[in-house]
Parts: C-alpha cells; structure tokens; sequence
C-alpha cells in the first residue's frame, strides 16, 4: 500500500502532469504527419528524457507512444496514408468512411477505441505481471537464455513478408551487439582501433538511424507527396460512437484481448496486432462482403488492437527485460539509465515506481479522450504540416539527439552509417523489428550462455536441466521445426484427400 501512495504522490505532481501534457500534444503532432512512426517519435524524444527526473522520462514516452498510434488514423483517414503502421490495417475502411462525409465519425470509434484497448492492456499488465515476476525470481542463466532464443525467433515467425529477409536482418542486429570488450577473454571485437566503440554501440544512435534518418532518406527519395485533402467532414466526431460501441462491444473486447496477447510477444508490435485483430474480426463477421468498402465493424476489432498491443509489449519487457516491439526496446535503455532495471526485482522496489508507471499508463489514456478530440476538430491542420519544413527540423533533432548522449561525434556517424544500412535495407523489404530486437537481445543471449557454459563446464545438456529451462527449450525447438511440422501435415491431407477421391 505504501509503495502504491509513493506511486500516486510521483505522478500526481505539476512536472509529470505537464510532461504528459506536452508529450501527448507531440506523439499527436508526430502521429498525424503521414510517415512519421509512433517509434520515431520516441527516439527523437529520448535525449530529451535525460534530463528528467524517472517518472515524467517515462510518463513522456508512455503519452508520447498511446497518442502516435491514435494520431496516424487522422492522414489515414483523410488522405488514406497510414500515418503510423498501426494504422494500416484498416486505412481503406476509414478512407471509404471519409468520402461518404463520416470522417470524423470513423475518428470518433477510433478514439473510443484506442481509449479502451489502452485502458484494457493497461489493466492486463498490472494483473499479469506481477504474477509473471514471481515465476521470472525462479529464472537462472538458463532460463533467460531460451526466453532471449525465443524472442529472437518470435520476431522472425511474426514478421510480415519473406521470413529470409527477417533472419538477416537478425544477424545484422546481432552483429551489431558483438561490438565492444569480450565479455570472457575482454579482447576488443569490431572496434577499428575506436575507442569509442569499446563500450559497444550505443543503442540509441542505433535507433534514431533506423527509424528517424531511414524515414528522412524515404521521403526525400520519393518523387511526390500527397498533401490535398479532398473530403469535406460535417458530421459529428461522438454522436454515432454509443450506437456503435453498443452493437459491436464484443468486437472491443476480441481485439483488445488480441492486441494485448501479440503485443506481448517479442517482436510482435501494435501494427502486427491490428492486422490479425482485423483478419480475425473479417472471418468472424456476420457482414464478410462490406469489409473494404467502409465497415465499422473492422475499424472497432484493429484501433482496439493496436493501442492494447502497446501495453502488451510492456509485459515481457518489464518482467523479463526483453523488449515486446520497438517502443519498449528503446524503453529497456532508457529505463536502464534511470536505474531502473527490467526485470523480476522491479516489482520489489519499494520506492512507487512501477505504480507510478502503471497510473501514467491509465492517466495517458484517458488524456487520450480531450486531447485527441481537439485533434480531431483541427485534423486539416495536422496533416497540412508541410514536412519540407519539418523534415530538415527533424534531422537537426536527430543529429543533436545522437551527439547529446555521450558529446560523442562517433555516436552521430554511428547514426548516419546506421540509417544509411536501414534505408537500403527497407526499400529492399527487410524488416526493422528483428534487427532492433537482435541488437538488444544479442547480448542477453551471449552473456547468458557463456555464464551457463562457465557454470556447468561446458555441458549442453544442462540448459534442460531444470523444468522452467526445459518447457523453454522445448518451446524453442517446437517453433524452429513447426514450418517442417505445417508442410507435412498439409502433404499428408492432400495424399489423403487424393486417395479418398
């Protein structure tokens, strides 16, 4: 009880609500401008953090991250661009919506769904984690290690496209975290006689490359720019919304459950979410044939999704210390350097802070409601932010954000080399999310088997020792074969099905 006061009396002061505030109003501003990411709006926020006290660093990126994911359903709606990947999954229904005039209708169920599903992921995570961190006290070297094997290859199985492209772009991230002092031997790897390099590389330049310089080099590679907004919205933003949430509350609650169960896993992501939310709620409806013409019901299933799935992602990267998305792989740093360490023992810390996160996380969402209703009203002017000026904006911040860190100028050519790797890398259709994870979990799974190795002297055969090690291991191998184990069932229904006919 004492530790939830504390958590009460760090949030509930002038500095952290005013950090929300001002953090809402940006993750609103970044989300709306079509190709600016919920995870860029975090990294360009981050020098920021570090000269912040822990809770309003956190409460900033929380606001920041909840209204991005809300916000990109604004360009998506007008000018059917995505203006985050969250927002993809339903930009048809939204856009085919808007021209019948119902624009602001579709970003009323918008907002009262993004509110739900955050509220709802929010209230999962105070009940499961918990419960998850006194099973995680139990973990050893072992353990940790199959979790970080597991994260590694659930960003593979989870991503979207060629699953080739998602394993290189593993190795790229891994490869990243092998740079730096040996942890046996202390022999420096990949340093090119830079001392700088010595400590490793840093992850936040790492980050900024990725995301905020990659998406600078898109758009200025590109020949055009979409900015005409051709629909006019005279409908009302809440007046329709209890007629909708009344019929399709059940859709609220699928895609909240959903979204926050693939939040949960590594790599997964509110975008990844929303896609199976929607491709969930199509099958499932009674109404198949309007979906892709401008259908609610599919708007209810994936915003409820996506905002879930960024509580969701919380879980495994407050319990275990590895990251559920990009957002909370730039979280585990930033927490890392308030001294709060992910993990099993934040729990114990009596001092309110994982309170104080858990009430940021209720607060964000319900400021969710005024303030994404006042950017509903001014959305025309959201989405007419010419980025010709903003983008040069947006690269002094990323060049100042890199150099801040350590007043290393190794850390700003790490980020140019960084999104120069990136941008290649995406136009060629890797994905992003496997490198991330591969630079932060690279580590966990080499210092944690070597630790095992030096434990046991060598034996193999102890990572399935113990029981929680084992059911791990197992899980681990089980998802390895399960594209072999899939292809033979298939062959063998259709042997069966040829000789049955």
């Amino acid at each position: 009880m004492d530790a939830l006061i504390n958590g009460f009396a760090l949030v509930l002061t002038l500095d952290t609500m005013l950090v929300i505030i001002a953090a809402s109003l940006f993750g609103i501003f970044v989300g709306a401008v079509p190709g600016l990411t919920a995870t860029m709006a975090v990294a360009l926020l981050v020098p920021v953090t570090f000269y912040m006290d822990t809770t309003p660093a956190i409460a900033a990126i929380v606001s920041t991250s909840a209204m991005a994911i809300f916000a990109g359903d604004i360009p998506g709606t007008y000018l059917n661009i995505p203006g985050t990947p969250a927002s993809a999954a339903y930009v048809t229904e939204s856009y085919s919506l808007a021209k019948k005039g119902r624009a602001r209708e579709v970003l009323g169920i918008n907002l009262i769904c993004s509110v739900f599903g955050g509220i709802f992921g929010t209230v999962i995570l105070i009940v499961v984690a918990q419960s998850l961190a006194e099973v995680a006290l139990k973990f050893s070297a072992f353990e940790y290690f199959w979790l970080a094997v597991l994260g590694l290859s659930c960003s593979i199985f989870i991503s979207i496209g060629s699953k080739t492209k998602a394993f290189l772009s593993l190795l790229f991230g891994i490869l990243l975290s092998t740079v730096g002092l040996d942890m046996m031997s202390g022999a420096p790897r990949f340093t090119f006689g830079v001392p700088d390099l010595m400590a490793g590389v840093n992850f936040i330049p790492v980050m900024i490359g990725m995301f905020a310089l990659n998406e600078l080099m898109n758009y200025y590679s590109s020949k055009s720019e979409k900015k005409t907004i051709n629909i006019v919205a005279t409908d009302s933003v809440f007046h329709n919304v209890p007629r909708h949430t009344k019929r399709y509350w059940r859709n609220m609650l699928r895609g909240s459950s959903i979204g926050t169960l693939i939040g949960a896993l590594p790599g997964a992501g509110a975008d990844i979410a929303a896609w199976i939310a929607y491709a969930v709620g199509k099958s499932r409806s009674k109404d198949k044939a309007k979906y892709g013409t401008g259908h609610i019901e599919g708007i209810v299933d994936a915003s409820s999704a996506n905002n879930s799935g960024l509580s969701g992602a919380w879980v495994p990267a407050l319990v275990f210390g590895i990251p559920g998305d990009s957002i909370t792989a730039i979280v585990i740093g930033v927490l890392y350097m308030k001294g709060m360490n992910p993990g099993p023992t934040i729990f114990m810390d009596g001092s309110g802070l994982i309170y104080a996160l858990f009430i940021v996380f209720i607060i964000a969402n319900l400021m969710m409601l005024p303030i994404g209703y006042m950017a509903i009203r001014l959305s025309k002017f959201f989405i007419l932010t010419p980025s010709r000026v903003l983008m040069p904006i947006i690269l002094c911040f990323c060049i100042v954000g890199a150099f801040a860190i350590n007043n290393s100028i190794v850390d700003v050519w790490i980020m140019l080399v960084i999104g120069l790797v990136a941008y290649v890398l995406a136009v060629n259709g890797f994905p992003m999310a496997p490198a991330i994870l591969g630079l932060v979990l690279g580590s966990t799974v080499e210092n944690n088997f070597m630790s095992a190795m030096l434990r046991t002297g060598g034996d193999l055969t102890s990572f399935f020792a113990r029981p929680i090690s084992a059911g791990l291991g197992i899980a681990v191998i089980v998802l390895w074969c399960s594209p072999l184990l899939v292809k033979a069932y298939r062959y063998q229904k259709s042997r069966s099905a040829r000789a049955s006919s």
